[in-house]
């Protein structure tokens, strides 16, 4: 019996090697665009999770003279600086920002219906 070397498991965290991954410095920044629906056809797009180096004046700016549609930058307590769009303006906000190179298009998640 004294021979027999026994190991005792020890406690298995699956989620160990995911959070080895993602501290280094290849963390991934997504920024979110969603959809939020007002009354009938209206509707609303928001933008989260830019950069704050990047001047979100600037960019509402340039998104509003692109698609023609009215916009503000709202301060969010949880979220922070949030563009908000007037109408479904997804797909043109994640090309335009892709264009721009404001973000890379893997870093990007669109939400909503």
């Amino acid at each position: 019996m004294s021979d027999l070397d026994v190991q005792i498991p020890t406690a298995f965290d699956p989620f160990a090697d995911a959070n080895a991954e993602d501290s280094g410095a290849g963390t991934k920044e997504y920024v979110h665009i969603r959809i939020q629906q007002r009354n009938g056809r209206k509707s609303l797009t928001t933008v989260q999770g830019l950069k704050k180096a990047f001047s979100y004046n600037k960019i509402l700016k340039d998104l509003k003279k692109e698609f023609c549609c009215n916009g503000t930058v709202v301060q969010d307590p949880e979220l922070g600086q949030v563009i908000q769009l007037q109408g479904d303006q997804r797909k043109n906000v994640s090309t335009f920002l892709v264009q721009a190179g404001i973000v890379k298009k893997d870093n990007i998640k669109i939400h909503g219906f």
